[in-house]
């Protein structure tokens, strides 16, 4: 098992990325929208996985930055969307409740590292 398996910030961002994956599937998106949010939702895991690899602690901290700032961008995305009726407030809704939490728990990590 590798070390970014075992985090519950790991575990959350897959099931992010997943349950975004399933709403893009429903085709009530433009091929632009769906690529932005689609990148931006496997951005949040990748970057974990690949900041975990990391060995110095600066180069952990850039990726967790990076993974939250993708987390920022798929609401932006999603607000959006909700304005334009392509996304249901109850689903928004939902879907920033859970970027919500990975935002604190990647914060918690960049903050853990230092500057």
């Amino acid at each position: 098992m590798f070390d970014f398996e075992k985090l519950e910030v790991y575990k959350k961002a897959k099931n992010f990325h997943n349950e975004i994956a399933n709403f893009i599937s429903e085709g009530k998106l433009d091929k632009v929208s769906k690529d932005q949010l689609h990148r931006a939702s496997f951005s949040i895991v990748l970057n974990i996985d690949e900041g975990t690899g990391r060995f110095t602690k600066p180069d952990k901290r850039n990726f967790y930055i990076i993974s939250r700032s993708s987390v920022f961008e798929c609401v932006a995305i999603l607000d959006i969307l909700k304005d334009h009726q392509k996304v249901e407030t109850e689903k928004f809704n939902q879907f920033y409740l859970e970027a919500d939490e990975l935002s604190r728990m990647l914060y918690a990590m960049v903050k853990k590292l230092g500057s």
